[in-house]
C-alpha cells in the first residue's frame, strides 16, 4: 500500500534519478533473493555517490524514511512491504578496479564478481567470498564471512554518505567489525565504496581455492532454491545447521517456507512462501532447538518493512 506523500517528493527525486531507475509501489519480491516481500513506496537505483547524497538529502527534506538494500540477500521483507524510500545498490554502482594490491568496489558489486576480478588480477585474500550471495556493501554492513574468512580481514577503508549529507571515509579502525557486525548498523551512513587490501598471489593457488569453495557450497547448500542465505547466526561452540538437523527439523514446513533438506541452516522459499510463513518457521525452529538442547538460535536474516 503506497503511503501518501507530497507530490513534490517524487518530483524532487526525478531531478536526480531518471524514470527507469525510480520505481513506485514496486514489489520487493522482485528484488530479494528470498523472492518474498510486499511493495516499496519508492525504489531507487543510484548510479553514483553524488546521486546517493542527493537522494538522502531529498528524503531528509520531506521526512521520508530510508531503507538500504544491496543484492537483497540476507533480508526478509515483510508482506506489507516497506514504507518510504528504498535505496538499492545494484549493477549501476557495481564497478570494480584496482591499483596495485588495493581493490576498489562500488557498493553494488557482487561478492562473486569481486572474487573473480581479484583472481583474474592475481590478487589473493578474497577467495572466501566467492559463494556468498550478496553485494560488497551489504557484506561490509554485516561483516559477512565464510571458510574462516570475513570482511574485517580485508577491508582497508569504506567511503560512505551519511544522512546528514556528509561524505565520509571510514578507516579500518573506525569500522567496529565484530561477528556479523559493523559500525554501519549503529550510524546513519550508507556504504558507497569499499577498499580491500589484498596480496599478490599465484594464479593456480587462487583458482584452486575458488574452485574448492565453489564445489563445497554447491554440494552442501540449496543454491537452486530462493533463500536469504544462512538463516541463523552461529551459536558459540556449535553450528546452527547441525543443531537443527539433530532436532529432526530438516524438511519441516510452514506454508511455503521450509527447512532445507539439503542444509538445515537454510530456510527456503519452496513455493509461494510469505514472510509470515518464514517468521513462523523461524520461531518453530528456535523453540524446538531450545527445548531439546537449551541453546538459543538468533536469526542472521534482517527483517524489513511492515507485517
Amino acid at each position: 500500500m503506497l503511503v501518501t506523500m507530497p507530490v513534490e517528493f517524487a518530483a524532487e527525486l526525478e531531478k536526480t534519478i531518471p524514470p527507469e531507475r525510480l520505481l513506485v509501489d514496486e514489489p520487493m519480491s522482485k528484488h530479494t533473493t528470498f523472492k518474498i516481500g510486499g511493495p516499496a513506496d519508492y525504489l531507487v537505483f543510484p548510479a553514483a555517490v553524488q546521486e546517493v547524497a542527493s537522494v538522502l538529502d531529498t528524503a531528509k527534506q520531506y521526512g521520508v524514511p530510508v531503507t538500504v538494500l544491496g543484492n537483497g540477500s540476507n533480508v526478509l521483507v515483510l508482506d506489507r512491504g516497506i514504507r518510504g524510500l528504498v535505496v538499492k545498490f545494484g549493477p549501476e554502482m557495481g564497478y570494480i578496479r584496482h591499483s596495485g594490491s588495493t581493490l576498489f568496489a562500488g557498493a553494488g558489486a557482487l561478492l562473486a564478481d569481486v572474487s573473480k576480478y581479484a583472481a583474474t588480477n592475481n590478487l589473493t585474500g578474497f577467495e572466501f567470498a566467492i559463494g556468498i550471495p550478496g553485494s560488497i556493501g551489504g557484506a561490509v554492513f554485516m561483516n559477512a564471512g565464510a571458510y574462516e574468512g570475513d570482511m574485517s580481514q580485508v577491508v582497508q577503508a569504506v567511503t560512505a554518505v551519511c544522512v546528514s549529507g556528509e561524505l565520509r571515509r571510514f578507516t579500518r579502525e573506525e569500522l567496529k567489525f565484530g561477528y556479523r557486525h559493523s559500525i554501519f548498523q549503529e550510524n546513519d551512513c550508507l556504504v558507497c565504496e569499499v577498499e580491500l587490501g589484498l596480496s599478490e598471489g599465484e594464479d593456480n593457488s587462487i583458482r584452486g581455492l575458488l574452485d574448492d569453495y565453489t564445489t563445497k557450497r554447491e554440494s552442501k547448500q540449496p543454491l537452486e532454491m530462493p533463500s536469504a542465505g544462512s538463516t541463523f547466526k552461529r551459536p558459540q561452540g556449535y553450528f546452527a545447521g547441525t543443531l537443527i538437523e539433530q532436532a529432526g527439523l530438516k524438511g519441516t514446513s510452514v506454508g511455503g517456507a521450509q527447512v532445507s533438506t539439503k542444509h538445515a541452516g537454510f530456510i527456503i522459499n519452496a513455493g509461494g512462501a510469505t514472510a509470515q510463513d518464514v517468521l513462523a518457521l523461524i520461531s518453530k525452529v528456535q523453540d524446538s532447538v531450545y527445548k531439546q538442547f537449551g541453546i538459543s538460535l538468533h536469526p542472521e536474516v534482517k527483517v524489513l518493512g511492515e507485517e
